[in-house]
């Protein structure tokens, strides 16, 4: 058990580390993180790179939760033998939002992990990963703030997860987790938005 779990940690974080705005950016001769809110997710790509650029960094970050779930979900699980496939699941999603936002080759420095969350919970529940971007895409258009349609989507995380699976008090509590480090890594989307200088969708940064 203890193997599987170290095995799937190691795994998560290592697809986390893949940074695809970073590379975006750097196919565009640019480091994304030395531009507007200095990360590297999809929000300053498209505010930094435009559309096309936001999309693929959005598919590429959401995509690495996807696959290192469904990696260990059908091959290192398996393969040990062990039983609460739910929470490892879950656990192996986390350590990919943990590589996305603090990537060892980059200096720790990476993105917020929305996008990488919205792919993880996808993997681990198809139904919850729409309610999920439902709730975001309502929350953003409604008021233009991507960082309170982001904080929004997490919030919901460990309810949806106790309702999915009633009783499974470890599995929501990995929800907890995931829902703390989204809202840490917005702490300073946080006080903008309640000071009222926070960007709305659609507006350009400088470097």
């Amino acid at each position: 058990m203890v193997m599987c779990v170290i095995v799937c940690l190691i795994v998560g974080y290592l697809f986390g580390c893949i940074q695809t705005g970073y590379f975006v950016g750097r196919a565009n001769k640019i480091d994304i993180r030395d531009y507007g809110s200095g990360n590297s997710g999809t929000t300053n790509t498209l505010r930094t790179l435009g559309k096309t650029a936001a999309v693929i960094t959005f598919l590429g970050d959401a995509a690495k939760g996807l696959v290192a779930v469904n990696i260990a979900r059908y091959i290192i699980i398996p393969y040990f033998g062990v039983e609460s496939e739910a929470v490892l699941w879950l656990l192996t999603g986390f350590a990919v939002v943990l590589g996305h936002n603090f990537p060892f080759f980059l200096g720790f420095k990476g993105g917020k992990g929305i996008a990488t969350t919205g792919g993880v919970i996808f993997a681990f529940h198809w139904q919850l990963g729409l309610i999920c971007a439902v709730v975001f895409l309502i929350v953003t258009a409604a008021t233009k703030y991507v960082s309170l349609g982001s904080i929004c989507m997490v919030l919901i995380i460990p309810f949806m997860l106790y309702f999915a699976e009633p009783g499974n008090l470890p599995l929501v509590g990995v929800g907890v987790i995931f829902t703390a480090m989204a809202i840490w890594r917005h702490r300073a989307n946080i006080d903008r938005l309640i000071h009222g200088t926070e960007n709305k969708l659609g507006q350009k940064v400088k470097r």
